[in-house]
């Protein structure tokens, strides 16, 4: 199985994420998916969200840029998910990805809990 980290150079906590996984000996594949090139579609982000064990994108929401960027409160998830797909910043990372299985990085420990 390939694990997979959805990573955001540009983050700190992501930086730290791919470190740690480095360090336990986990080279994964690095997905940028703030790339344009890498974006995540909506569909992705539903597959994302089932294999977290999510009922909703909200668990993996960045509430401060959801606020920043005037998402409503209010907004259905498939709102939110259009919005991550227009605004990745709205995603939560690092995000990683194993076997049918995801796990939020928050603490970035939990990257390994799916190795």
């Amino acid at each position: 199985m390939t694990y997979t980290l959805l990573h955001h150079t540009g983050c700190s906590t992501s930086r730290k994420g791919l470190a740690l996984l480095q360090e336990n000996g986990i080279e994964p594949e690095i997905r940028k998916y703030m790339n344009a090139g890498e974006a995540l579609s909506v569909d992705e982000l539903k597959q994302i969200a089932k294999q977290l064990g999510a009922d909703s994108p909200r668990a993996f929401l960045r509430e401060k840029d959801a606020v920043k960027f005037e998402l409503p409160a209010h907004a259905t998830d498939e709102e939110v998910y259009a919005a991550m797909v227009d605004n990745p910043r709205l995603i939560q990372r690092p995000i990683g990805i194993n076997g049918g299985k995801a796990a939020l990085g928050r603490p970035i420990e939990q990257l390994l809990d799916i190795r």
